[in-house]
């Protein structure tokens, strides 16, 4: 074990330990007396003592010291001890055994030895592993608590340390962490990484600096295990702009799983919320921990593994072995069990695997307990077959659990099977499938219900009673003989394999069964055996009646599904004579239209229509559109949906198994990417649209015996035959052809049927023969050569290629939204890049720490790129203060909240991101008039309203009188009145104004006051400040005429005229705001009642009169016309947006904290 590292003082420390292996900076030794197989005197001595010696006080046999070069101090790390010509050595590990110790050792040189070398002071060298062994030291310490509690003190102390370092909101749920180091360049920083729900984040205090990031786990474009120069292990994170590595792991495949399911997690749900259904334990992201995370990755692999329904849930996995009566021995694997299935996997890949679904179980039963069957429990079902699993631990539990969900599983869907019986030869082979005897569990009955099923059928639509192929087979027109021969001796092998490894879901799939599969399954059988492996037979079973109802409810309804359905519905194998008449094509739009309304997530997408049609050829109607239900919903997971997310996904991981297995062809096609464009086709459709339909249907029945691998292996092979073509074309279209070519011509010679013409054929029969390849010899070589992919890897790959793939969708969003925005704004692409990140992360921090709002929607995939993210009225205020040039100090949120209503021009309360950069681009690059008209527009409605926040003081009030005559007080005592000037002005004004541009509003005395207040509020902590206030207060009194002298015209009243003292005053003290400013102690009531409130409405300014009163002060001119960095705003803005958030949500948690404590 590792060791808290101290100084230990030997003397004569070579009597004592004898050295074993030794590097630059650590030493491993081994305690004389302890595995020596000689009998010299000092070993014995020391053993006798050791022996002697009370438990606590025994010495480790194996220690680990630490040398510094040029040092006299070492230091022992993993219990062992140290070389002559030293007295003090720090002692950091200890072991009780050879392997022991030698595991700490490897540790060392794997993630320590090469780094050392690139630190300079022998002092940093000797701190850096102190500290690292403590940090090693105090992360075992708490994965023992974690082990034996559920809230460990260690992991509370971590949760303090995290929520002070990074001031995350409470809703910041902290995961796990753990210690490692973090390498910037050469150099590494030791520290501790934390894991929370949103974020990744590390923390370092070393040699007095400290370092802290913060990643979030949307921002992550590839998350990798790799290695450099130093160290042989480390995982790469890389965003946009940076890539950081992180080593020095106690244990580094778990962290590495932790982090793939947390971002994979986190990015699924915040990005691909399209059809993306988190499991019940982690739909609250702020209740997840680290067993949910690990229970998720258990859960996924055996859904992917089994290919069973998302839904099911495991509950145990045991560790057994099962009877094989084929092998006669027990074969050693792990019980799976969940809700609705008992699955076998045997340990040795492919062996033996088996599934057993519940609803199949007649009973559980606990065997005697003996010497050669320990622990043994036999499963019945109801073909008559009995499993024998033995070597359970825990087997009282886990047969309870089994029994409790048996009875659930009858309770809720008792067993209904179709009691029609097969003819000729498939009759007996599946005679277990259609079984209506009675059978009997405990106090349950299972009865069949052939009576109930028979009403449920007279009420149905008419459905296609059989599959296609039955009815409109053709005559081979070449050796029929020999086709049915051949078909005779398949359906032969599969009879005898039947009855050994049994016929019905629960058969042992085994590599025996996998060569038939291989070979092609007869056409008779494969209906049927397609059902089996994909366990669609279960949801048949479990679901009479459910297919007709969905059609009796989707047929003859009209919407856009439909009519894409009825325009697929002549494109589907035209060729085959079966689609070539009303009977196909009917029942191809039932299934199609049944399964878009049992699943309107997906609808109906392209290539759904040859899938289903190939499915109706070789099954019953019904049959068929379980059957599809298996492949969308299991086998195909998000390949059928808006954007095909789960077929890119694979697309990226083929390009990698190209890479990895056909170097030389990766190397030639330098853009892997056109390839797998290529390769899209293959994945949607499994082959059915680019080769001969008797050949594909081979390649289906291996996809539904082994899932997704069998695409993989077979698209490699594909690649594989044609590489020398490949690699000598000199385009993509070269290469396109040389593959639509090959696979045009692939052929199956064993195919009872004639060779069915290929509507996607590039070359017409004319051109010379092309050499044609039979379908059996390319599954062949897939499965030798390419065969050794497991299910395991595959799905680790989609979890890595799937952050790939969402990040590009997410860089195509925003590409295409600034591609529209770049040519109507002065915003430099660079400033505009910064501007999208931090309106998208304002509404990702949205997502992480608030719960959702019915007017801040989740993203959403599917709409238009414009309108994917989109923000509401509070994340604006954020953004406004971060970036908006115009700061107004406290009166800042009111002006954000006016900018927001007048740019929500639908009133649905969101805005996109086209908008508030059209905003940012007037405030910062817009000409003076479109700076004011734009003040101008938020202070008149709708931007400015009757319940605006500010509308309180001034504003309620009575308002001050604008009847007086304009005089301003100078500095030589002289007025000057400018009602004539003001006149002409007006007229002039009037001439001049574009009658083509829509006439805005005039603003009356209200607004026009509240304009001048957010005047005022801008000029604060201005450098002209006090200029800026002398001009407008000047600005002010002559637009106050000016509305006067309009008012004026209007009335046909007089008004008493006073002189201007309090505008004077406004005018000498600028720092005075008379406008704003409650009518003086001094004015008489007489004053007030001379302007009743009546008068407002009758006073208005328009913006020209605005715009031209602005124009005669010079430092108004400057201040609207000086050039803004917007650059050094969004600097601060990327700085300070998480603590703006933070510091919200604490005072919305804490109303009564001020600012200055936070």
């Amino acid at each position: 074990m590792w060791l808290k590292p101290e100084e230990v003082l030997l003397k004569n420390a070579l009597k004592l330990w004898v050295t074993q292996k030794s590097s630059c900076y650590f030493i491993l030794q081994r305690r004389r007396g302890h595995g020596e197989g000689g009998g010299r005197l000092t070993g014995r001595l020391v053993g006798a003592l050791d022996a002697v010696l009370d438990s606590n006080a025994r010495v480790a046999p194996f220690r680990i010291l630490l040398q510094v070069p040029g040092s006299q101090v070492y230091s022992p790390i993993a219990c062992g001890e140290l070389l002559s010509g030293s007295d003090v050595y720090w002692a950091i590990a200890t072991g009780a055994t050879l392997e022991e110790i030698n595991q700490h050792w490897d540790w060392l040189e794997q993630n320590l030895l090469h780094t050392l070398s690139v630190f300079d002071n022998k002092d940093d060298i000797a701190s850096f592993v102190k500290g690292k062994v403590k940090a090693l030291i105090a992360e075992e310490t708490s994965s023992r608590l974690a082990e034996q509690e559920e809230e460990p003190e260690k992991f509370r102390e971590a949760l303090v340390k995290f929520e002070a370092r990074f001031n995350f909101p409470e809703a910041e749920k902290l995961v796990t962490y753990y210690s490692c180091c973090c390498w910037k360049g050469r150099v590494p920083r030791q520290g501790w990484l934390y894991l929370s729900i949103n974020h990744l984040c590390f923390y370092s205090f070393f040699l007095g600096k400290e370092l802290k990031l913060v990643v979030p786990w949307v921002d992550i474009q590839k998350l990798e295990r790799t290695s450099n120069v130093f160290l042989t292990d480390t995982i790469r994170i890389t965003t946009q702009n940076k890539e950081r590595d992180f080593s020095m792991f106690l244990n580094l495949d778990e962290v590495f799983k932790i982090m793939e399911q947390l971002a994979d997690v986190t990015l699924r749900r915040l990005l691909d919320n399209e059809v993306f259904d988190l499991d019940p334990d982690l739909q609250e992201p702020s209740q997840i921990t680290k067993r949910d995370l690990e229970a998720r990755a258990q859960n996924e692999f055996f859904r992917a593994f089994f290919r069973l329904p998302r839904q099911e849930r495991l509950h145990a996995v045991v560790d057994c072995s099962l009877w094989t009566p084929f092998s006669r021995c027990h074969t050693v694997g792990r019980m799976f069990a969940s809700d609705r299935y008992v699955c076998f996997a045997s340990k040795e890949d492919g062996c033996c695997n088996v599934i057993l679904p519940l609803r199949e179980v007649v009973s559980i039963e606990k065997m005697e307990d003996t010497s050669l069957l320990p622990n043994p429990i036999i499963i019945s079902i109801r073909s008559k077959m009995a499993f024998q699993f033995i070597e359970l631990k825990d087997r009282e539990s886990l047969v309870e659990g089994l029994l409790v969900r048996l009875k659930q599983v009858h309770a809720n869907r008792p067993v209904h099977y179709d009691t029609s019986q097969d003819e000729d030869m498939t009759s007996p082979v599946f005679h277990s499938t259609s079984m209506c005897s009675d059978h009997k569990f405990g106090d349950l009955e299972m009865v069949s219900s052939q009576n109930s099923e028979e009403s449920d059928k007279e009420k149905s639509p008419r459905l296609h009673p059989e599959a296609l192929i039955s009815v409109f087979q053709q005559a081979g027109s070449q050796s029929p003989d020999s086709r049915m021969s051949r078909e005779q001796i398949k359906i032969s092998l599969w009879n005898d394999h039947f009855v050994e490894y049994g016929r019905t879901v629960c058969m042992f799939r085994t590599e025996k069964i996998r060569k038939l599969v291989a070979m092609g399954i007869p056409e008779s059988l494969r209906g049927k055996l397609w059902l089996l492996f994909s366990d669609a037979v279960t949801d048949l079973a479990s679901h009479p009646g459910y297919y007709g109802n969905l059609v009796e409810e989707s047929m003859g309804k009209s919407c856009l599904v439909t009519e894409e359905i009825e325009r697929d519905l002549h494109r589907s194998l035209p060729e085959h004579p079966a689609f070539q008449n009303e009977t196909g094509i009917a029942a191809l739009r039932r299934v199609l239209t049944a399964y878009a309304h049992r699943n309107p997530k997906i609808g109906y997408c392209q290539s759904m229509n040859i899938l289903t049609s190939v499915l109706l050829l070789y099954a019953k109607e019904e049959e068929a559109f379980w059957l599809l239900v298996a492949v969308c919903e299991r086998m195909l997971p998000d390949y059928f949906n808006h954007r095909v997310i789960g077929a890119q996904v694979d697309q990226s991981v083929f390009e990698e198994l190209i890479k990895e297995h056909l170097p030389e062809l990766a190397e030639h096609m330098n853009d892997l990417s056109a390839l797998a464009s290529i390769s899209l086709s293959w994945f949607l459709t499994l082959f059915l649209s680019i080769m001969p339909l008797e050949s594909a249907v081979s390649v289906v029945d291996c996809f539904f015996y082994d899932g997704i691998k069998a695409i993989f292996q077979l698209g490699l092979a594909v690649l594989e035959a044609n590489a020398q073509g490949l690699c000598s074309s000199k385009d993509d279209g070269q290469a396109l052809m040389v593959l639509s070519r090959f696979l045009d011509h692939v052929k199956n010679e064993d195919s009872p049927g004639p060779p069915i013409g290929s509507h996607h054929a590039f070359f017409a029969d004319d051109q010379e023969p092309y050499p044609g390849t039979d379908i059996a010899d390319l599954i062949r070589d897939s499965y030798e050569k390419f065969g050794d992919q497991s299910v395991e890897q595959i799905e680790h790959l989609r979890c890595k290629h799937r952050i790939r793939v969402l990040q590009g969708h997410e860089d195509t969003t925003k590409q295409n939204v600034l591609r529209v925005v770049i040519p109507e704004v002065s915003i430099l692409p660079e400033d505009l890049e910064e501007l999208y990140d931090l309106f998208k992360r304002e509404h990702m921090m949205s997502c992480y720490w608030e719960q959702p709002r019915p007017m801040a929607p989740r993203h959403d995939p599917s709409r238009p790129y414009a309108e994917q993210y989109r923000i509401d009225a509070r994340q604006f205020a954020h953004l406004f203060q971060l970036v908006s040039p115009w700061t107004c100090g406290a009166h800042t949120e009111i002006l954000a909240e006016r900018t927001f209503r007048l740019l929500d021009d639908n009133m649905d309360h969101l805005i996109e991101f086209k908008a508030f950069v059209s905003c940012l681009d007037v405030m910062y690059n817009g000409e003076m008039n479109e700076k004011i008209k734009l003040l101008y527009r938020l202070h008149i409605p709708p931007a400015l309203t009757e319940n605006d926040r500010d509308s309180q003081s001034p504003l309620k009030n009575p308002l001050l009188s604008t009847s007086r005559p304009l005089v301003f007080g100078k500095s030589n005592g002289d007025a000057t009145d400018y009602q004539k000037q003001l006149k002409q002005m007006i007229k002039d004004l009037a001439k001049e104004k574009d009658k083509t541009e829509k006439e805005l509003p005039k603003m009356s005395q209200r607004e026009f006051i509240q304009f001048c207040k957010t005047l005022y509020s801008m000029f604060h902590e201005d450098p002209e400040e006090n200029d800026l206030y002398q001009a407008i207060a000047t600005v002010t009194t002559l637009l106050l005429q000016i509305g006067e002298v309009g008012q004026r015209s209007s009335s046909s009243g007089s008004c008493s005229q006073e002189c201007g003292e309090e505008l004077q005053a406004s005018a000498l003290f600028p720092e005075q705001d008379s406008v704003f400013a409650d009518a003086s102690p001094g004015r008489t009531t007489q004053d007030s009642q001379t302007f009743p409130e009546e008068a407002e409405g009758d006073w208005t300014v328009s913006l020209e009169h605005i715009l031209a009163s602005l124009l005669t002060e010079q430092s108004l001119v400057n201040f609207f016309e000086k050039p803004l960095d917007i650059k050094s705003k969004l600097e601060n803005a990327k700085i300070n947006q998480y603590s703006l958030k933070t510091l919200e949500m604490s005072r919305q948690s804490q109303p009564e904290l001020k600012l200055g404590n936070l």
